[in-house]
């Protein structure tokens, strides 16, 4: 009785061990856009933050609730997903994913939780899954643990553009964050010489890698070295890398970053899907 109670329809409810089959499931449906969500489902069970709802046929939709919110299934639980996070509070630094969700979510919890630092309502998720007819910057490898010190300041200059602060004035999060890429073999750099010294001029990340889609992230390249080609050679060799071990490889990108969209159309990247974000 207590157990159907808490799996009763509609109901928010902390998603544990034994629904990871349904998890996967749900997730496996939107295989681009729940790729945040769907990497924290090895954290199911006792202190989990994904979130369910049940409908009257199984899983109906899945909320990763942690530093950042990932709603994923159908948009009947946008509204009691809301209620939920409205009366818990804010904890979040953004929310993000299918753009379908985020954006009536948003509508639901601006009041209590607003105003947005940003909301990028717009951003085309792209996909490849062939190699890149571009030919690919050989000189593009993976970050090896004494590149740290040059990685870092390309990453936080990549933040501070794409986010709009520092995000090292908070602690050592974020340099604990880049290290791990590193060391987890999911950074991408270019190393050259600019005004005499060695410095990383192209870079891009491994954001998220789950069920055969890896999200690439973070992507930069020095300002001195835009508008030259030098990107679309150098996405081109990450992807080619990734397609090793990942059959997908997608990404998403502001729809008014015309720049970056051109280099990605070159490289043949294609839009499936879209995302929006908003920046708290």
């Amino acid at each position: 009785m207590f157990r159907n109670w808490l799996r009763a329809p509609g109901r928010v409810r902390t998603l544990a061990d034994g629904d990871l089959e349904n998890a996967v499931r749900l997730m496996r449906s939107h295989p681009l856009t729940s790729l945040l969500a769907a990497q924290n489902l090895g954290y199911l069970g006792a202190g989990s933050q994904m979130l369910g709802i049940d409908g009257e046929d199984g899983l109906l939709a899945a909320c990763w609730a942690g530093s950042n919110i990932v709603p994923v299934g159908s948009g009947e639980a946008i509204e009691p997903f809301s209620a939920f996070l409205r009366k818990r509070g804010r904890r979040a630094s953004s929310i993000v994913g299918d753009a379908d969700l985020v954006l009536p979510m948003w509508s639901l919890l601006e009041t209590t939780w607003g105003p947005a630092r940003d909301v990028r309502g717009n951003q085309p998720c792209l996909v490849i899954r062939a190699r890149s007819a571009m030919e690919p910057d050989r000189r593009v490898r993976r970050a090896e643990a004494a590149d740290v010190d040059l990685l870092l300041p390309a990453s936080i200059a990549m933040f501070k553009e794409e986010v709009g602060y520092d995000p090292t004035r908070a602690g050592s999060g974020y340099n604990q964050y880049v290290r791990s890429l590193v060391s987890n073999g999911r950074a991408y750099i270019v190393i050259d010489r600019i005004d005499g010294r060695e410095a990383v001029v192209f870079k891009a990340d491994i954001g998220a890698l789950w069920d055969g889609v890896a999200q690439v992230q973070g992507v930069w390249v020095h300002p001195d070295l835009r508008g030259k080609g030098f990107g679309t050679a150098a996405v081109a060799a990450v992807v080619a890398d990734i397609l090793t071990f990942a059959p997908t490889v997608s990404l998403y990108v502001n729809w008014y970053n015309t720049g970056a969209r051109r280099v990605y159309e070159k490289v043949g990247f294609e839009q499936e899907a879209t995302y929006a974000t908003i920046l708290l």
